[in-house]
């Protein structure tokens, strides 16, 4: 080191020893070369580091912010913004849903259930993610390409997006495609009182609805088990299978099923 107190190449390496000796108060910077005070050029040095970092870091977030506010970008970020929301919102829905359901109706280890829970769990965040991801692409591509936005290329975007991502035939995707499907019948038939197509009921027809979705799901329940999904028929089986089934007051009120013998 220069009696300037600027680093040179050379000795650098030898300087940063001679500081961590000095930091252990070892006797090596004792020698005249390396006096104590020197220790400051080095604290100095990683104090501007940090400053310098912390500038850049500043620097690079305004960047960014400009770029995110400029409308020629939209819909690309649009598209980016889109895949984030999806793989947030799935993990959301799905996470508590799978750990009910998994402590409450499977079996085994707690790592083999824990496992299961995150399995699904990044099954439905990465499906919506890349479901998002794929529609709205698709829609601006057809948006940019017709010059404006029709009704047909929402259901076109939708219809590839929903063979690539959840044309898959597994546990999840069929929840998901069974969730939306009593929405789209609800939607469809209240469209179809809107723009006439059927007249509007004089009364309230929501209880014959229940009715009839209540009595064809048991009777499918009891004597075709096996057309319903498997988490429809573990509910129902706790529900009316279970219930008629036990052994001591343990089993009756406290437990569901009697604990295993030691």
């Amino acid at each position: 080191m220069s009696q300037s107190g600027t680093l040179s190449i050379d000795g650098t390496k030898e300087t940063l020893l001679c500081v961590c000796t000095y930091v252990f108060q070892c006797s090596t910077c004792n020698n005249e070369k390396y006096p104590p005070r020197n220790t400051e050029v080095i604290f100095d040095l990683t104090e501007a580091r940090a400053r310098m970092a912390d500038t850049v870091s500043k620097s690079l977030v305004r960047v960014v912010n400009e770029l995110i506010k400029k409308r020629r970008y939209q819909a690309a970020l649009a598209v980016i913004k889109g895949f984030r929301n999806g793989a947030v919102y799935g993990a959301k829905i799905r996470a508590p849903h799978a750990l009910v359901m998994t402590f409450l109706f499977k079996s085994g280890s707690l790592k083999e259930k824990l496992k299961a829970i995150l399995l699904a769990t990044y099954t439905h965040s990465r499906n919506l993610a890349f479901f998002v991801f794929t529609y709205k692409g698709l829609l601006a591509a057809q948006e940019k390409l017709h010059g404006s936005k029709w009704q047909i290329h929402s259901f076109l975007a939708a219809c590839v997006g929903g063979w690539l991502v959840f044309g898959e035939n597994n546990h999840i995707n069929s929840q998901i495609n069974m969730y939306l499907l009593s929405r789209v019948l609800f939607g469809l038939s209240r469209l179809a009182v809107e723009k006439g197509y059927i007249p509007e009921p004089r009364y309230d027809v929501f209880p014959i609805f229940s009715a009839l979705v209540w009595g064809f799901v048991l009777w499918l329940f009891e004597y075709h088990r096996q057309t319903l999904q498997p988490s429809l028929q573990s509910s129902m089986t706790y529900l009316y299978d279970d219930s008629n089934i036990w052994h001591d007051i343990s089993d009756f009120l406290i437990y569901n099923k009697p604990k295993p013998a030691k």
